[in-house]
């Protein structure tokens, strides 16, 4: 899957296949999974395509960010491991996790 440098805003859904077709010359339809944060580091976007249209799945950490890996050239691929760990809120360069609520509201 392919990370992009952090964005002011991660992409609104209906331009982010045009960002990956435009900026990253790649088919935003190959199946690949495409992850987007927003500068704070509090938002992340995935954008996909099942082969059925686009998907997306966004989450936003009440706290904490979302730890990015180093981007070369605008892009970078990490593992479906380190996804799962950045999607839990842990560090995935030391799997920690990083903080869990104590309660709800």
């Amino acid at each position: 899957m392919d990370c992009d440098r952090p964005h002011r805003h991660a992409p609104r859904h209906e331009h982010s296949g045009l960002l990956v077709q435009e900026a990253f010359k790649r088919d935003p339809h190959g199946g690949d999974l495409y992850v987007f944060r927003g500068k704070s580091g509090k938002l992340i976007k995935i954008l996909w395509h099942d082969g059925l249209g686009m998907s997306l799945y966004a989450k936003r950490l009440e706290r904490g960010r979302f730890i990015w890996p180093s981007v070369t050239d605008g892009v970078v691929s990490i593992s479906m491991s380190q996804l799962a760990y950045m999607l839990e809120g842990i560090d995935w360069r030391n799997p920690v996790h990083t903080w869990r609520p104590s309660a709800a509201g």
